[in-house]
Parts: C-alpha cells; structure tokens; sequence
C-alpha cells in the first residue's frame, strides 16, 4: 500500500486542507461528551501549524435530521484546547467568506470550517464524480495540499473524503498513517496464535470479519461476548428467553443465525462461546450457566467462568483484534466482563488493536489507554478494512499519491515507489 504522509512534503507556507473527524457524542446541553477524537486529532493539526503550514479543517458532526447535527463552534474551543494553539471558526463551508479567510491566511494560522455535512452534497449518493461538486471546485484552487485524517468516515464515498484527492496531491495525517500501518500488521502478517475478541451489537460486521480471517488463516480464534456472543448461543441450539430474543431481532437478521450456524459448523474448534452469562436481576447481577438457559431476565454480561477463558486465551496470543464491549459496560455491575477483557489485553505482551468508539471509551475509562498497541478510531472503516474491503478515502490517497508524485517536492527519498 503506497501513500504519502505529512513527513514526505515541505509544508512550509503551504495552505492545506485537512479532513478531520471531530464527531462525538453530545449531552442535552450541547457539550461534548467525549473527546477521544479531537484530542488525537490534536496531534495532526498541532503538528502541520509548527511547520508553518495554514491549516484549514474540514469537519462533520451528526447526521440530518438527528439532535446531534450541529455547528463546530464547540468543537472548535476544545482542539483549541488540546492543540494550545488559536483556532479561528468560520461558520461557513466554501463560499466568500471561508474563501476570504482562507485567502488571508498567514503561515501557522489554523482555520475550522462549518461543519461540512450542512453542505447538502457531502452526503448525496452514487455521485458520479465528486470532484466536480461545488465544495471541491471552490476550494480547492486555494489549496496546496489535501490530508485526511478522519479514517473513522473513509469508508464514505463523499465528497469531503474522495473529491479532493482527485485534484490535490493528498497525503496520510498522523491518526491515518497510524491506523493504516497497524491495522496491516494486524491483517496481513500477524503473529500466531492471532484472536478475535468480539463483542458488542455490530453482528453482520463481526460475522464478517470472522468469516475472512478464519478463511485466511489469519486468525486461529474468536471469542465472542455481547450481542454476538448471543447470537452464536442460539445459533447453537440453546434458547435464551424473551428479552435475549427480542435484542437479537432488534440488532440482527436471519441471514446472520444462518451464517453463525455455518460459522460453527466449519470452525467450531475456533469459536469460544460463553460458558456463563450474568442476569440482570433487579439491578443485581446473577450467575448461571448457559445449559440453564432460557431466563425470563436481560442477559448483561458474561459470568465468570468465560471471563476465566477469555483470559487464558488472551495471556496465550501474540496478537490480539478486539472489537465491541461483553455486556452493558455502562451499568455496574454489568462492566465486569468488559473491564477484565480489556485489562487482559492490556496486560499482555501480544500487538493489540481495539476498535469502535465504544471498546475506546470503555478503555479510556479503565484507564488503558496507552497499554495497548492501537486503538482505532473507526467503527464501520475499522470492521470492513479487517474484512479487507477497500476504503474509498485510503484509495483516493494511494491514487493521488500515484498521480501527483511527480508534480510535488517529495523530501522523502523512497515513499513514493
């Protein structure tokens, strides 16, 4: 895979438009939540504004139509925040007055545009060619540069993600070239013995991935909680009671019972399935083995004896691909299987990746962070990337980089082949 990074051009004086993903979860009041993205995002920005460099940030939050579709103002005080230098918010996207503070930019200025999904043709569908849409064309003539940094939406085929790297050399962010060269550790050469450690309510995504390491031989193992964990029960024969059944029509389909049953009937010597489950009983938890199943109560998380498994397997691997949490981690004291999973992880001498935004807060929580090798900042790009689908936004940098290496000064001997 062949791409180049901030390291590889000279930024100096240079304008450049950075694609950032600042999305995160908003309260009642507006305020954010978490900010997991914008601090690593920080790092980037920081970065290219001390080489001299005007940096312009395209960014999104929420969707239409959801209470979280909002302006970045706030966003914009807390990179401000973790990058200690002064962000300068435009609520505007690619008219005359972003055009004009882009144009009266001076070296090591930072500017935060509107949040770009306002614009109604980031998110239209099939676009023929989204270079020839309006936010490209007026933008990028002022551009020297274009560098995505936002891997969490590089699975969109939009116009703030592909359209520009048809017409600007385009380069990896730091959050970019480090999600891309982990996660191709992780899928392509991984150490042995190599599991998956699958949780949460993404069922068709974790079939997946399962589906494709185990046909590579890329992983020897999966072990699955949650949701997951669920659904590969019932795919087992074992009935587990109404409220477990209704969860599983809500997150998944028939088609993920049929491929789960497959997946057990080829690799079943691979797949871990819980042994126990703990029983949200009046806000109390309550043990039992899945051989007493079904039960009238919410199945919460995994009981002790999987948690005993799940470590064993973890301390034995050398590399290790987590995604998605055991149970309901936000509700004590159904954290327990999540927090000694992911302490696990963290305790091991194995490469780990965690991905999605819940496995990131809940070690963020748990304060491990920084004991584990990468964490991703994607959900769906981090799924479908281990399914080895290509990425839109990681195919529009290896093409521009193809295109344009000869157009630019690449001070890098060697990182364009």
């Amino acid at each position: 895979m062949t791409f180049l990074t901030i390291d590889d051009v000279d930024v100096n004086g240079k304008t450049v438009l950075v694609r950032l993903d600042l999305n995160s979860p908003l309260g009642a009041m507006g305020e954010l939540l978490d900010t997991i993205r914008i601090e690593a995002s920080a790092e980037t920005v920081k970065e290219l504004s001390e080489k001299k460099a005007k940096v312009v940030i395209l960014a999104h939050q929420g969707r239409p139509g959801d209470s979280e579709f909002v302006p970045l103002s706030v966003h914009a005080k807390t990179l401000e925040y973790y990058t200690k230098k002064i962000i300068t918010y435009v609520d505007d996207i690619s008219g005359s007055v972003a055009k004009h503070y882009i144009k009266s930019m001076r070296p090591g200025e930072i500017l935060l545009l509107e949040n770009v999904r306002f614009n109604s043709e980031e998110l239209l569908k099939n676009h023929p060619d989204h270079s020839k849409t309006h936010i490209v064309r007026n933008l990028a003539p002022l551009v020297d540069y274009y560098v995505n940094d936002a891997f969490a939406v590089s699975h969109r085929n939009q116009a703030s993600i592909v359209g520009f790297p048809k017409v600007l050399p385009s380069l990896a962010g730091r959050i970019m070239q480090k999600e891309l060269e982990s996660l191709m550790k992780a899928q392509e050469s991984p150490e042995t013995p190599c599991i998956l450690v699958f949780g949460g309510s993404k069922v068709d995504d974790s079939l997946k991935v399962m589906q494709t390491s185990f046909e590579k031989n890329s992983a020897d193992k999966a072990l699955v909680s949650g949701i997951v964990g669920l659904l590969f029960l019932k795919a087992k024969g074992i009935k587990l009671g109404p409220k477990a059944k209704e969860l599983l029509l809500q997150t998944s389909t028939t088609n993920d019972l049929l491929k789960a049953r497959e997946l057990l009937t080829t690799y079943e010597n691979k797949i871990i399935i819980p042994k126990d489950v703990a029983l949200d009983v009046g806000g109390k938890r309550e043990t039992i083995d899945v051989e007493k199943l079904p039960t009238e109560y919410s199945i919460s998380d995994i009981g002790e004896k999987t948690i005993e498994i799940f470590e064993k397997e973890i301390a034995d691997a050398k590399t290790i691909i987590a995604n998605g949490p055991a149970g309901h981690y936000e509700k004590k004291p159904f954290d327990i299987g999540t927090k000694r999973i992911l302490e696990a992880i963290a305790n091991s001498d194995a490469f780990s990746v965690l991905g999605g935004g819940h496995t990131s807060m809940a070690a963020k929580e748990y304060g491990i962070l920084d004991k584990v090798n990468h964490i991703s900042t994607g959900g769906g790009a981090f799924i479908l990337f281990m399914t080895g689908e290509p990425l839109p936004g990681v195919v529009a940098l290896m093409e521009s980089a193809k295109k344009h290496k000869e157009n630019v000064k690449i001070i890098s001997p060697g990182a364009v082949k």
